[in-house]
Protein backbone atom coordinates (compact mmCIF):
# COMPACT_ATOMS: atom_id res chain seq x y z
CA UNK A 1 0.00 0.00 0.00
CA UNK A 2 2.07 3.26 -0.82
CA UNK A 3 1.69 6.89 1.19
CA UNK A 4 -1.69 8.16 -0.81
CA UNK A 5 -3.31 4.91 -0.07
CA UNK A 6 -2.31 4.65 3.60
CA UNK A 7 -3.28 8.33 4.34
CA UNK A 8 -6.99 7.88 2.39
CA UNK A 9 -7.52 5.12 4.31
CA UNK A 10 -6.50 6.28 7.58
CA UNK A 11 -8.96 9.34 6.97
CA UNK A 12 -11.76 7.60 5.92
CA UNK A 13 -11.47 5.49 9.04
CA UNK A 14 -11.13 8.72 10.99
CA UNK A 15 -14.19 9.86 9.64
CA UNK A 16 -16.34 7.04 10.72
CA UNK A 17 -15.48 6.73 13.97
CA UNK A 18 -16.34 10.34 14.25
CA UNK A 19 -19.47 10.09 12.35
CA UNK A 20 -20.58 6.27 12.63
CA UNK A 21 -23.66 7.21 11.69
CA UNK A 22 -22.44 7.25 8.00
CA UNK A 23 -21.96 3.16 8.18
CA UNK A 24 -25.04 2.78 9.62
CA UNK A 25 -27.03 5.14 6.87
CA UNK A 26 -24.87 3.37 4.20
CA UNK A 27 -25.94 -0.09 5.62
CA UNK A 28 -29.82 0.44 5.88
CA UNK A 29 -29.68 1.79 2.55
CA UNK A 30 -28.34 -1.06 1.05
CA UNK A 31 -30.71 -3.09 3.21
CA UNK A 32 -33.69 -0.89 1.21
CA UNK A 33 -32.71 -1.31 -1.36
CA UNK A 34 -33.04 -5.21 -1.08
CA UNK A 35 -35.91 -5.63 0.80
CA UNK A 36 -37.59 -3.21 -1.90
CA UNK A 37 -36.22 -6.21 -4.83
CA UNK A 38 -37.34 -9.02 -2.74
CA UNK A 39 -41.21 -7.54 -1.89
CA UNK A 40 -41.40 -6.20 -6.04
CA UNK A 41 -39.70 -9.19 -8.05
CA UNK A 42 -42.64 -11.68 -6.71
CA UNK A 43 -45.21 -10.08 -7.44
CA UNK A 44 -44.45 -9.38 -11.00
CA UNK A 45 -46.89 -11.87 -12.94
CA UNK A 46 -46.98 -13.96 -15.99
CA UNK A 47 -49.41 -13.92 -18.60
CA UNK A 48 -52.65 -15.57 -18.07
CA UNK A 49 -52.38 -17.47 -21.19
CA UNK A 50 -48.67 -18.49 -20.09
CA UNK A 51 -50.38 -19.45 -16.82
CA UNK A 52 -52.62 -22.07 -18.50
CA UNK A 53 -50.85 -23.25 -20.55
CA UNK A 54 -48.42 -24.18 -17.93
CA UNK A 55 -50.81 -25.70 -15.79
CA UNK A 56 -52.35 -27.90 -18.59
CA UNK A 57 -49.02 -29.17 -18.92
CA UNK A 58 -48.60 -29.87 -15.48
CA UNK A 59 -51.80 -32.16 -15.19
CA UNK A 60 -50.66 -33.83 -18.49
CA UNK A 61 -47.45 -34.57 -17.12
CA UNK A 62 -49.07 -36.79 -14.12
CA UNK A 63 -50.94 -38.97 -16.55
CA UNK A 64 -54.22 -39.63 -16.48
CA UNK A 65 -56.98 -37.47 -17.81
CA UNK A 66 -56.02 -35.12 -20.28
CA UNK A 67 -57.01 -31.53 -20.34
CA UNK A 68 -56.58 -28.61 -23.34
CA UNK A 69 -56.20 -25.16 -22.73
CA UNK A 70 -59.40 -23.02 -23.42
CA UNK A 71 -58.95 -19.25 -22.23
CA UNK A 72 -57.93 -16.99 -19.32
CA UNK A 73 -59.17 -13.97 -18.22
CA UNK A 74 -57.80 -11.96 -14.73
CA UNK A 75 -60.17 -12.61 -11.56
CA UNK A 76 -59.79 -10.24 -9.36
CA UNK A 77 -56.32 -8.89 -8.39
CA UNK A 78 -54.54 -11.97 -7.57
CA UNK A 79 -55.63 -14.82 -9.65
CA UNK A 80 -56.82 -15.79 -12.92
CA UNK A 81 -59.30 -17.71 -14.08
CA UNK A 82 -58.05 -20.79 -16.65
CA UNK A 83 -61.06 -22.50 -18.58
CA UNK A 84 -59.36 -26.47 -19.69
CA UNK A 85 -61.71 -28.65 -21.51
CA UNK A 86 -61.32 -32.64 -20.57
CA UNK A 87 -63.77 -35.60 -22.95
CA UNK A 88 -65.84 -31.86 -24.40
CA UNK A 89 -66.47 -31.04 -20.95
CA UNK A 90 -65.20 -27.32 -19.67
CA UNK A 91 -64.37 -26.56 -16.55
CA UNK A 92 -62.83 -23.08 -14.68
CA UNK A 93 -59.73 -23.51 -12.42
CA UNK A 94 -57.99 -20.24 -10.67
CA UNK A 95 -54.36 -19.45 -10.88
CA UNK A 96 -52.04 -17.77 -8.48
CA UNK A 97 -51.07 -14.74 -11.13
CA UNK A 98 -47.63 -16.03 -10.40
CA UNK A 99 -48.19 -19.16 -11.75
CA UNK A 100 -47.50 -21.02 -8.10
CA UNK A 101 -50.47 -22.17 -6.76
CA UNK A 102 -53.77 -23.92 -7.81
CA UNK A 103 -57.36 -22.94 -6.02
CA UNK A 104 -59.87 -25.35 -7.13
CA UNK A 105 -62.98 -23.55 -5.91
CA UNK A 106 -63.08 -19.54 -5.29
CA UNK A 107 -66.32 -19.12 -3.37
CA UNK A 108 -66.37 -15.22 -2.24
CA UNK A 109 -66.72 -14.36 1.37
CA UNK A 110 -68.32 -11.13 0.85
CA UNK A 111 -70.63 -8.78 -1.46
CA UNK A 112 -67.40 -7.23 -2.67
CA UNK A 113 -66.50 -8.43 -5.56
CA UNK A 114 -70.43 -8.96 -6.58
CA UNK A 115 -71.29 -5.13 -6.29
CA UNK A 116 -67.39 -4.65 -8.07
CA UNK A 117 -68.78 -6.98 -11.32
CA UNK A 118 -72.30 -4.75 -11.31
CA UNK A 119 -70.71 -1.69 -10.72
CA UNK A 120 -69.00 -1.83 -14.04
CA UNK A 121 -72.10 -2.11 -16.32
CA UNK A 122 -72.59 -0.28 -18.73
CA UNK A 123 -76.16 1.62 -19.73
CA UNK A 124 -77.53 0.46 -23.09
CA UNK A 125 -77.69 3.66 -25.20
CA UNK A 126 -81.07 3.79 -26.92
CA UNK A 127 -82.09 4.93 -30.39
CA UNK A 128 -84.66 4.17 -32.75
CA UNK A 129 -83.23 1.34 -34.92
CA UNK A 130 -80.20 -0.11 -32.63
CA UNK A 131 -77.27 -0.93 -34.06
CA UNK A 132 -76.66 -4.27 -32.50
CA UNK A 133 -73.12 -6.00 -33.33
CA UNK A 134 -71.62 -9.20 -31.78
CA UNK A 135 -67.85 -9.63 -31.32
CA UNK A 136 -66.94 -13.17 -31.80
CA UNK A 137 -64.39 -16.02 -32.84
CA UNK A 138 -65.58 -18.45 -35.36
CA UNK A 139 -63.99 -21.66 -33.14
CA UNK A 140 -64.04 -19.74 -30.02
CA UNK A 141 -66.66 -22.16 -27.74
CA UNK A 142 -68.18 -19.41 -26.09
CA UNK A 143 -68.81 -16.83 -29.66
CA UNK A 144 -70.65 -20.16 -30.67
CA UNK A 145 -72.26 -20.29 -27.81
CA UNK A 146 -73.29 -17.02 -27.84
CA UNK A 147 -74.40 -16.76 -31.36
CA UNK A 148 -76.81 -19.70 -31.03
CA UNK A 149 -78.68 -17.32 -28.69
CA UNK A 150 -78.21 -14.01 -30.13
CA UNK A 151 -79.94 -15.57 -33.98
CA UNK A 152 -83.20 -16.43 -32.82
CA UNK A 153 -83.49 -12.94 -31.12
CA UNK A 154 -82.16 -10.91 -34.02
CA UNK A 155 -84.66 -13.08 -36.40
CA UNK A 156 -87.65 -11.96 -33.88
CA UNK A 157 -86.94 -8.06 -34.74
CA UNK A 158 -86.31 -8.44 -38.17
CA UNK A 159 -86.00 -4.90 -39.57
CA UNK A 160 -86.70 -3.15 -36.22
CA UNK A 161 -83.05 -3.19 -35.50
CA UNK A 162 -79.67 -3.62 -37.76
CA UNK A 163 -77.82 -6.61 -36.35
CA UNK A 164 -74.41 -8.12 -37.62
CA UNK A 165 -71.74 -10.60 -36.61
CA UNK A 166 -68.62 -9.18 -36.40
CA UNK A 167 -65.35 -10.72 -35.55
CA UNK A 168 -62.63 -9.47 -32.60
CA UNK A 169 -58.87 -8.03 -34.06
CA UNK A 170 -57.00 -11.22 -33.55
CA UNK A 171 -57.68 -15.41 -33.72
CA UNK A 172 -56.82 -17.90 -31.09
CA UNK A 173 -57.78 -20.78 -32.95
CA UNK A 174 -55.03 -21.72 -35.37
CA UNK A 175 -55.50 -20.72 -39.05
CA UNK A 176 -59.13 -22.82 -39.43
CA UNK A 177 -60.28 -19.48 -37.63
CA UNK A 178 -58.62 -17.16 -40.16
CA UNK A 179 -59.81 -19.32 -43.22
CA UNK A 180 -63.54 -19.43 -41.97
CA UNK A 181 -63.43 -16.36 -40.46
CA UNK A 182 -63.16 -15.03 -44.43
CA UNK A 183 -65.46 -16.93 -45.60
CA UNK A 184 -68.17 -15.46 -43.29
CA UNK A 185 -66.97 -12.06 -43.93
CA UNK A 186 -67.32 -12.60 -47.35
CA UNK A 187 -70.83 -14.17 -47.34
CA UNK A 188 -71.79 -11.45 -44.78
CA UNK A 189 -71.43 -9.25 -47.06
CA UNK A 190 -71.47 -10.09 -50.55
CA UNK A 191 -74.45 -13.01 -49.72
CA UNK A 192 -76.55 -11.57 -46.93
CA UNK A 193 -79.95 -12.68 -47.38
CA UNK A 194 -78.25 -16.44 -46.76
CA UNK A 195 -75.49 -15.19 -44.03
CA UNK A 196 -77.86 -16.47 -41.04
CA UNK A 197 -78.46 -19.98 -42.32
CA UNK A 198 -75.02 -20.54 -43.09
CA UNK A 199 -74.10 -19.42 -39.95
CA UNK A 200 -76.51 -21.52 -38.25
CA UNK A 201 -75.51 -24.92 -39.98
CA UNK A 202 -71.92 -23.95 -39.77
CA UNK A 203 -73.09 -23.54 -35.97
CA UNK A 204 -74.14 -27.30 -35.92
CA UNK A 205 -71.62 -29.23 -37.79
CA UNK A 206 -68.54 -27.06 -37.99
CA UNK A 207 -68.45 -28.32 -41.65
CA UNK A 208 -68.05 -25.04 -43.82
CA UNK A 209 -68.03 -27.27 -47.02
CA UNK A 210 -71.47 -29.17 -46.55
CA UNK A 211 -72.89 -25.89 -45.55
CA UNK A 212 -71.83 -23.61 -48.44
CA UNK A 213 -73.62 -26.46 -50.44
CA UNK A 214 -76.72 -26.98 -47.74
CA UNK A 215 -77.71 -22.88 -48.33
CA UNK A 216 -76.98 -22.53 -51.56
CA UNK A 217 -73.74 -20.46 -51.24
CA UNK A 218 -72.56 -19.56 -54.84
CA UNK A 219 -69.35 -20.60 -54.41
CA UNK A 220 -67.89 -18.77 -57.86
CA UNK A 221 -68.80 -15.54 -55.93
CA UNK A 222 -67.05 -17.08 -52.54
CA UNK A 223 -64.30 -17.79 -54.56
CA UNK A 224 -63.80 -14.49 -55.68
CA UNK A 225 -63.78 -13.03 -52.51
CA UNK A 226 -61.40 -15.28 -51.35
CA UNK A 227 -59.25 -14.84 -54.04
CA UNK A 228 -55.21 -13.22 -54.15
CA UNK A 229 -54.60 -14.56 -50.64
CA UNK A 230 -58.03 -13.62 -49.22
CA UNK A 231 -57.26 -9.82 -50.50
CA UNK A 232 -60.97 -8.57 -50.95
CA UNK A 233 -61.97 -10.48 -47.33
CA UNK A 234 -59.42 -9.01 -45.54
CA UNK A 235 -60.45 -5.65 -47.19
CA UNK A 236 -64.02 -6.79 -45.15
CA UNK A 237 -62.44 -8.05 -41.86
CA UNK A 238 -60.16 -5.26 -41.73
CA UNK A 239 -63.33 -3.40 -40.83
CA UNK A 240 -64.75 -5.45 -37.97
CA UNK A 241 -61.06 -5.38 -36.43
CA UNK A 242 -60.78 -1.65 -36.54
CA UNK A 243 -64.22 -1.78 -34.88
CA UNK A 244 -63.17 -4.03 -32.19
CA UNK A 245 -60.23 -2.06 -31.30
CA UNK A 246 -62.08 1.08 -31.31
CA UNK A 247 -64.76 -0.32 -29.11
CA UNK A 248 -62.27 -1.69 -26.50
CA UNK A 249 -63.45 -5.73 -27.39
CA UNK A 250 -61.36 -7.53 -25.46
CA UNK A 251 -62.84 -11.05 -25.93
CA UNK A 252 -65.31 -13.40 -27.74
CA UNK A 253 -68.01 -13.54 -27.28
CA UNK A 254 -68.94 -9.27 -26.60
CA UNK A 255 -71.83 -7.27 -27.54
CA UNK A 256 -72.12 -4.18 -29.15
CA UNK A 257 -75.04 -2.11 -29.20
CA UNK A 258 -75.40 0.90 -29.98
CA UNK A 259 -71.60 1.35 -29.95
CA UNK A 260 -71.35 0.69 -26.21
CA UNK A 261 -69.99 -2.40 -24.82
CA UNK A 262 -73.34 -3.88 -23.30
CA UNK A 263 -73.43 -7.09 -20.64
CA UNK A 264 -75.69 -10.23 -20.93
CA UNK A 265 -76.57 -13.54 -20.95
CA UNK A 266 -76.26 -15.61 -23.84
CA UNK A 267 -80.05 -16.86 -24.66
CA UNK A 268 -82.09 -15.78 -26.73
CA UNK A 269 -84.60 -14.36 -24.02
CA UNK A 270 -81.37 -12.06 -22.56
CA UNK A 271 -80.25 -11.34 -26.01
CA UNK A 272 -84.25 -10.31 -26.80
CA UNK A 273 -84.22 -8.13 -23.14
CA UNK A 274 -80.82 -6.44 -23.94
CA UNK A 275 -82.31 -5.49 -27.21
CA UNK A 276 -85.37 -4.13 -25.46
CA UNK A 277 -83.32 -1.71 -23.56
CA UNK A 278 -82.07 0.14 -26.71
CA UNK A 279 -85.05 1.05 -27.94
CA UNK A 280 -86.33 4.74 -27.61
CA UNK A 281 -89.85 3.07 -28.12
CA UNK A 282 -90.44 -0.15 -27.41
CA UNK A 283 -91.68 -2.24 -30.31
CA UNK A 284 -94.41 -5.43 -29.84
CA UNK A 285 -91.09 -7.59 -30.99
CA UNK A 286 -90.29 -7.17 -27.00
CA UNK A 287 -93.32 -8.81 -25.79
CA UNK A 288 -92.02 -12.13 -27.82
CA UNK A 289 -91.36 -15.46 -25.45
CA UNK A 290 -88.33 -16.80 -26.21
CA UNK A 291 -85.87 -19.12 -24.97
CA UNK A 292 -84.21 -18.85 -21.45
CA UNK A 293 -82.24 -21.78 -22.05
CA UNK A 294 -78.38 -21.28 -22.33
CA UNK A 295 -77.06 -22.84 -25.27
CA UNK A 296 -74.51 -25.07 -24.97
CA UNK A 297 -71.01 -23.68 -25.92
CA UNK A 298 -69.14 -25.42 -28.93
CA UNK A 299 -70.63 -26.94 -31.94
CA UNK A 300 -73.73 -28.02 -31.98
CA UNK A 301 -77.19 -27.29 -30.43
CA UNK A 302 -78.35 -27.92 -26.85
CA UNK A 303 -78.50 -26.23 -23.43
CA UNK A 304 -75.58 -26.03 -20.30
CA UNK A 305 -78.35 -25.73 -18.24
CA UNK A 306 -76.94 -22.62 -16.98
CA UNK A 307 -75.23 -19.69 -17.76
CA UNK A 308 -71.58 -18.62 -18.12
CA UNK A 309 -69.57 -15.53 -18.68
CA UNK A 310 -66.61 -17.43 -19.51
CA UNK A 311 -64.84 -15.59 -22.96
CA UNK A 312 -62.10 -16.44 -24.91
CA UNK A 313 -59.32 -13.69 -24.50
Amino acid sequence: MNSEEHIHKKSLMNALKRNPWILTTFIFGVLAIVLLLVLILPTLAISGKNVGKNFVNFINEKGGTQIEFISSKAYGSSLYEVIVSSNGQEMPAYITKDGKYFIQIVAPISESEEKTSSSTSTEIVKSDKPQIELFVMTYCPYGTQAEKGFIPAVENFGNTINAKIRFVHYFMHGDKEEKETYNQVCIREEQADKYWNYLKCFLNNSDSTTCIKQTNIDQKKLTACLANNYSKAKEYYQVDSTLSEEYGVQGSPTLVINGKIAEGGRSASSFLDAFCQAFNNIPTECSASLSSETPSAGFGYGSSGSDTTASCN
